[in-house]
């Protein structure tokens, strides 16, 4: 977010991060520089938002893993630095190592309003010119490789409904969406025709075309009966991110719930609403506004400023409704205004998630669903009994700039002031006096973690992996969600075995992110994402495989262990963008722990590939255009990697050596994504942490 002040700054992984509050540079190397031109300027009610996910789409495709984006062009002159930061802040999502913005007079707008000294704005300002840090009207500076987008032609748009690349227009939401229920139930479509073929019928024959026809459960809430479908909408989140910190859409979102509360528009009653914003500056233009009643009174109460419902902490949803989604297998939908949507990332039970402004947040919260069209289809029936269109309640940018006045220095003055000290909870926090962390034995949150065992030999020698089998094969876009969920524990999972045997009951359960640390959850957690999907099994979904040699289906995390008792090193097998999604250490740090020695994928994120090195876990690619499909890889076969053993290269090319189950043998090269020679000395040691620490010992 930092770059859309004109601060240069990127993301690391957990792992390297630790290394280096340990005194460890960071290696890396020299990017590629993508220029972004931006022209024109935003249509009257287009947001920061729809822009954002039209930048992702466009830098996804474009490809820019591992490269930096900078933004330039005469459009940012129109482009606040809320809406900078905003673009910023979707670095990950849109696969760059940083999206850079460069210094101008929105700039020193933007530190003049958070009350920076004058004498400070006046430096910066002088720096950057000296230093042609600049952007002056014409500039086209010297890059890589540029794109374009003139931002009068960006329309509204959510993303989803499992990615934040994948951009849809409002008005083609409802369409996507049907497409979507196509190809899920066209298996149910197949077996009903092939029963009436067959001259079944009967009961099966209904029952398949009742599922066809969407028939859906009713549920009870709050001693009404309402129908519940396919589409529904169950959660309704403006949920913290810089979405949430940027007052234009969170002004204009307040002026849509205020409108709506004119007409006589509520929010549905299977919808779980709740407002999580980025900042406390926001509850205070909210407040200053007089806005906050009507977000209130449609139940976009405030429910804290971390991370919430983005990250999977949305809490569960009212019995009635998760037991008839269960039953029924509903695929509902939720409306989040966060940065990512990934399977299984906002609710375990919410199938399809999509990514959205937060006023339009807001009206898919009024109209329950997103299989209305909401450009053309009214929201609702207002208290005049005429039908509410969303262009009734939409504010105007006139309307949202008299708002905008509200936020002032002051706010930021009162809130950030004092922002390290904390809450009165906070500072009653007893801190033990000794100089290293004392462990509890009993502990369910923190418990000492097994990777520093046996720091004090020498490492051992990098050999070959040798007769490794496959945990799991899975397909494009493996997200660090799915190799390691932040949300939910399921009460029948590993982990929830585990924490019962502790003695915590299922209510006490919390979730994966609230207790990253005890490896013993995270571990169970590993590949446990009930929306991952492994080839092995027919793709079918949930954290399962195959342990070959009895044939036996197990719990990821039950296989892995067999497999340990086995001696057997295991590999990874995957598509496209491998662990895209958050820099999460646990993503690498599960995957070491379940034996897991090669990751071989088409391609690599470029944290989770860090993550991975730093817990000497070997990444591979795919070279010659090659895949796994390409190769036939099924699961079933035994792996040798060779060339370890030699010393190794960056970016040398390794053999694989394969035995297919019916004994036939085969090979093929890859690509070893260890990229500098630093790393090479970290993978030597067993991880980055294992080298630092080796030459603390040594000092």
């Amino acid at each position: 977010m930092i770059n859309g002040l004109g601060v240069l700054g990127w993301g690391v992984g957990g792992i390297e991060a630790e290394a280096a509050m340990l005194g460890q540079p960071i290696s890396m190397l020299i990017p590629e520089v993508i220029g972004f031109k931006l022209t024109g300027k935003l249509q009257e009610g287009i947001t920061a938002t729809d822009l954002v996910l039209t930048i992702t789409q466009m830098l996804r495709q474009k490809g820019v893993v591992g490269k930096f984006v900078e933004f330039y062009g005469d459009g940012l002159a129109d482009l606040p630095l809320a809406d900078r930061a905003t673009i910023a802040n979707m670095a990950p999502e849109y696969g760059a190592t940083c999206g850079f913005f460069p210094i101008d007079e929105v700039t020193l707008g933007y530190l003049k309003l958070t009350g920076r000294q004058s004498d400070r704005i006046a430096l910066v300002e002088a720096y950057s010119k000296a230093q042609g840090l600049w952007r002056n009207a014409g500039d086209e500076p010297v890059f890589t490789d540029t794109l374009s987008l003139d931002m009068s032609t960006v329309q509204a748009s959510l993303a989803g409904p499992k990615r934040p690349q994948d951009r849809v227009l409002l008005s083609e939401v409802p369409k996507t969406f049907n497409a979507l229920m196509e190809l899920t139930l066209k298996p149910a479509k197949e077996a009903k025709e092939r029963l009436e073929n067959e001259g079944g019928g009967g009961t099966a024959v209904e029952a398949t075309k009742a599922n066809i026809q969407h028939e859906s459960p009713s549920c009870v809430i709050e001693g009404q009966e309402y129908p519940l479908n396919h589409g529904d909408v169950v959660i309704s989140a403006i949920t913290s991110c810089t979405n949430t910190s940027n007052p234009s859409v969170m002004l204009a979102a307040g002026l849509l719930a205020k409108k709506a509360i004119e007409k006589g528009l509520q929010r549905k009653p299977w919808v779980k609403s709740s407002l999580a914003p980025g900042s406390k500056v926001v509850t205070d233009y909210l407040l200053a506004a007089g806005l906050t009643p009507y977000l209130d009174e449609l139940g976009y109460n405030l429910v804290g400023y971390g991370c919430t419902t983005c990250i999977g902490n949305s809490g569960p949803l009212p019995e009635p409704i998760e037991d008839a989604i269960q039953c029924h297998d509903l695929n509902v939908a939720s409306v989040l205004s966060g940065n990512r949507n990934f399977e299984g990332r906002v609710h375990p039970l919410v199938k399809t998630n999509w990514l959205a402004s937060p006023p339009l947040v807001v009206a898919y919260g009024l109209v329950g669903n997103i299989r209305t069209d909401l450009t053309t289809q009214p929201i609702g029936q207002g208290k005049d009994g005429q039908p509410v269109y969303l262009k009734d309640i939409w504010p105007s940018q006139a309307e949202i700039d008299a708002v905008l006045q509200k936020v002032n220095t002051d706010m930021f003055h009162k809130e950030y002031a004092a922002v390290f000290d904390g809450d009165e909870s906070w500072q009653a926090i007893q801190i033990p006096k000794s100089k290293t962390y004392e462990w509890a034995d009993d502990s369910t949150y923190i418990r000492h973690p097994p990777f520093f065992e046996g720091i004090g030999e020498p490492p051992k020698p990098i050999k070959n992996i040798e007769q490794a089998r496959i945990l799991a094969v899975l397909g494009d876009s493996v997200t660090t969600d799915h190799i390691s969920p932040a949300g939910n524990i399921k009460k029948d999972s590993p982990a929830g075995r585990y924490l019962q045997e502790q003695g915590v009951e299922p209510k006490d359960f919390n979730s994966y992110g609230s207790r990253r640390g005890n490896h013993e959850v995270m571990m169970r957690g590993t590949f446990a994402n009930i929306r991952i999907k492994n080839e092995m099994l027919g793709g079918e979904e949930g954290g399962n495989t195959i342990h070959v040699p009895s044939g036996e289906k197990l719990a990821i995390y039950d296989a892995a262990m067999r497999y340990q008792q086995e001696h057997t090193p295991l590999v990874i097998i995957a598509g496209k963008e491998y662990g895209t999604g958050s820099s999460r250490d646990w993503a690498a740090k599960g995957t070491n722990l379940l034996g897991v020695k090669a990751v071989i994928a088409e391609s690599f994120e470029r944290i989770h590939r860090s993550n991975l090195v730093g817990m000497g876990v070997l990444p591979l690619q795919f070279v010659d255009g090659q895949t796994r499909q390409s190769l036939n890889l099924t699961g079933h076969e035994v792996i040798s990697i060779r060339g370890l053993s030699d010393g190794i290269q960056p970016h040398e090319i390794l053999e694989v050596d394969v035995k297919g189950p019916n004994g036939v043998a085969s090979h093929f090269n890859v690509l070893c994504r260890i990229d500098t020679l630093n790393e090479v000395e970290y993978f030597k040691a067993g991880g980055i942490l294992h080298y630092v620490i080796r030459n603390l010992i040594a000092s």
